[in-house]
């Protein structure tokens, strides 16, 4: 469904990024993954070295980067503009979450969260959506994923996660209508993912959520990653400013 495509990934060598990245890659995409963990990025690299084919071009280009970092980030973007010109897709995956009580938070924890979670998808939606309309000559199609939560919609335990999620919606609602009809943008709001930030979300509140769902085979990352993968083909092209709840039926609206 992605063959020819090009897509950015962030957060992507763990978890859902990780996934999202795999199933890009096997549906034709070539794939420009971030993450700020270096290590973490070389074996995403060696795995998928192992894991292409003989006959196949390998398509996996990472870059270590801290997406709350403004400079960075547009450093990150001058590459892409010499090196990867043909980019049309984003996906917004990165975040941090500590699986604490408001009452709890340092004030440099909250500064920390803010800025990954909110900070670095906004930075990179602004300068994807420069590169790809910001010349009236120059304006083509692409697609952004934001990858919120169930916690943007219903609240979470953790507060300041709860609310960056909450953010992620307003950005995917407020971007649509900015880039359109160039750039389609949408969310996908997943309940818990089997991740290993699930170790530190409290049983409690497991329970609480697992509770609410209406089927009950677990949400996997290569569930999100599926329908990320949708969001950014042409299948999906006639939706933008949506949120997919990917939550097994939990919490209906």
């Amino acid at each position: 469904m992605l063959s020819n495509r090009k897509i950015i990934v962030t957060g992507a060598a763990s978890g859902i990024g990780k996934e999202i990245v795999r199933y890009c890659l096997s549906e034709g995409a070539s794939v420009i993954a971030c993450d700020v963990n270096k290590q973490a990025l070389h074996e995403l690299e060696s795995l998928h070295e192992k894991q292409s084919l003989t006959d196949a071009p390998f398509k996996l280009t990472t870059y270590q980067l801290d997406i709350s970092n403004y400079s960075r980030v547009s450093g990150f973007f001058a590459y892409l503009t010499q090196e990867h010109s043909d980019l049309d897709g984003l996906v917004n995956n990165a975040g941090i979450y500590l699986a604490k009580s408001i009452l709890d938070y340092q004030e440099d924890e909250i500064v920390r969260v803010i800025d990954v979670n909110v900070k670095g998808a906004v930075y990179f939606s602004q300068m994807f959506g420069k590169m790809l309309i910001g010349k009236e000559q120059n304006m083509r199609k692409g697609t952004i994923v934001n990858i919120s939560s169930v916690s943007g919609l219903e609240g979470s335990s953790d507060a300041i996660y709860g609310l960056t999620k909450a953010a992620l919606l307003g950005l995917t609602k407020s971007c649509a209508m900015n880039f359109a009809p160039y750039i389609r943008v949408n969310a996908v709001a997943p309940t818990m993912v089997n991740t290993s930030m699930m170790e530190v979300i409290p049983e409690w509140r497991k329970k609480e959520y697992l509770s609410h769902q209406l089927i009950d085979s677990p949400v996997l990352p290569e569930d999100v990653a599926e329908t990320v993968v949708f969001l950014l083909a042409d299948k999906s092209k006639h939706y933008t400013g949506a949120t997919f709840d990917l939550n097994n039926g939990c919490y209906l609206r």
